[in-house]
């Protein structure tokens, strides 16, 4: 193979001219021509047995040579990006045959690339420290959340339904004098101030009482997920069945017995305060991390192309859908159930898309700038810890990931590490 010329045509955007010897086309042209001949009926010969030369007679010289581009186009991309060094983005390339015979394949491809990047002043980023405090407070509302988890329902009949109470309604919702799709339920179960419903609902149903037919009016946010809704007045009438409290445990010896390995109250908090203190410690290095990567974003000069906030999109859909298949709901089920459609999913997650691309760029624009290093080692070190994690065997991590990506998601780490150790802090 042979690199012709490679020139940028627009921003982000190359053109590279790639010349493919004749023999290696040839060799693939005839590849193609063995899986397909078996499937080729040629009157006079039996089945998968016609000569090449007769079926290209037929239907003309060139029958195999768009499956044999198809094959070669890949690693013909992959041995131009690596001759020029270019940092090629997927996306759906343009692609021009100049010549295709016996003598060379040569294929004009249009390909999208990272932007050129520019970053300044990103040593000694200013980070507002996050409170590591462990208070009485939060002591005390952990053990509340322990005894929430710990209690039991109780019937209640001698007072109107209020916050935090479960209520057990029928609904039925009327939109312009007739009922609408999905605004029906029996039996339905509600945590009243628990924001599971439209705003407005749960707090009309507080203060009515058991056996209570009402009627409701409240109208759904301009964002709702079902177009024919937004924004639109409904009316909800609601039949009350039962109104049921928590009933916490009382906060004493025998209730730290059943719910630790501890016998006395005061090691009990004294060990709750400890794991605070830790998750406290966790958030505010996070905080850190997130104050961090917004300045990395805020800093970063680049014409960014849209197509790599598209596959940042799709990355996260994807991470989305996998995490909905380990709870057993497939992607597609959810979205029905929840009436999210590929529009909303889309700009839910493009923000997030948009920050992720660009602190990425930044970072390896820092790894450059800093001179970062990553040896096999490192390398090797990182597949041993894949293959751990999803307790595989190592050669098959290899297969699923790249190097070159191992070499450079750890070029990335390396720099945010230099990054958060360069910050400072301040109250400002």
């Amino acid at each position: 193979m042979k690199l012709i010329s490679s020139n940028q045509v627009e921003t982000n955007r190359y053109e590279l001219v790639i010349e493919v010897d004749g023999e290696t086309f040839m060799k693939t042209v005839n590849a193609i021509y063995k899986k397909e001949v078996k499937n080729i009926n040629i009157p006079g010969f039996r089945k998968g047995k016609a000569p090449r030369s007769v079926i290209e007679k037929m239907y003309g010289q060139g029958v195999f040579y768009e499956d044999a581009i198809k094959e070669l186009y890949p690693s013909a991309v992959e041995f131009a990006v690596a001759e020029t060094g270019l940092e090629i983005v997927k996306d759906t390339p343009d692609i021009e045959i100049e010549k295709a015979d016996s003598e060379a394949l040569v294929i004009k491809t249009k390909l999208t690339t990272e932007p050129e990047v520019t970053i300044e002043n990103y040593k000694g980023i200013a980070v507002k420290p996050m409170s590591t405090e462990v208070t009485d407070e939060d002591i005390d509302a952990e053990i509340k959340k322990v005894r929430q988890r710990n209690s039991r329902l109780i019937d209640i009949t001698d007072r109107p339904a209020q916050n935090e109470d479960t209520v057990v309604i029928d609904f039925k919702g009327i939109k312009d004098g007739e009922a609408f799709e999905g605004g029906t339920a029996q039996n339905y179960n509600l945590t009243l101030g628990s924001g599971a419903f439209i705003p407005g609902f749960e707090d009309a149903v507080v203060g009515h009482s058991v056996g209570e037919e009402f009627t409701i009016d409240v109208t759904f946010p301009e964002n709702y997920q079902v177009e024919e809704l937004k924004g639109q007045p409904v009316q909800f009438e609601i039949k009350l069945h039962k109104i049921q409290a928590r009933e916490l445990p009382e906060f004493n010896e025998d209730f730290v017995k059943d719910v630790s390995e501890f016998d006395t109250i005061d090691a009990y908090k004294a060990d709750v305060k400890e794991k605070l203190a830790e998750t406290k410690k966790k958030d505010a290095e996070s905080d850190k991390e997130r104050q961090i990567a917004d300045k990395l974003a805020e800093l970063l000069q680049a014409e960014v192309p849209e197509v790599m906030y598209e596959n940042q999109i799709d990355n996260l859909v994807d991470e989305f859908a996998m995490n909905l298949r380990m709870q057993g709901i497939d992607l597609k089920t959810y979205m029905e159930y929840t009436g999210l459609t590929d529009e909303v999913l889309h700009q839910t997650y493009y923000d997030r898309a948009v920050s992720q691309v660009k602190v990425r760029l930044a970072l390896k624009k820092i790894a450059k700038l800093e001179n970062i290093e990553v040896t096999d080692e490192d390398v090797e070190n990182k597949y041993k810890e894949l293959a751990d994690s999803y307790k595989a065997d190592i050669n098959a991590v290899k297969g699923a990931f790249s190097a070159k990506d191992i070499k450079s998601d750890l070029e990335v780490a390396k720099a945010l590490e230099l990054v958060e150790n360069a910050a400072v802090y301040s109250e400002e």
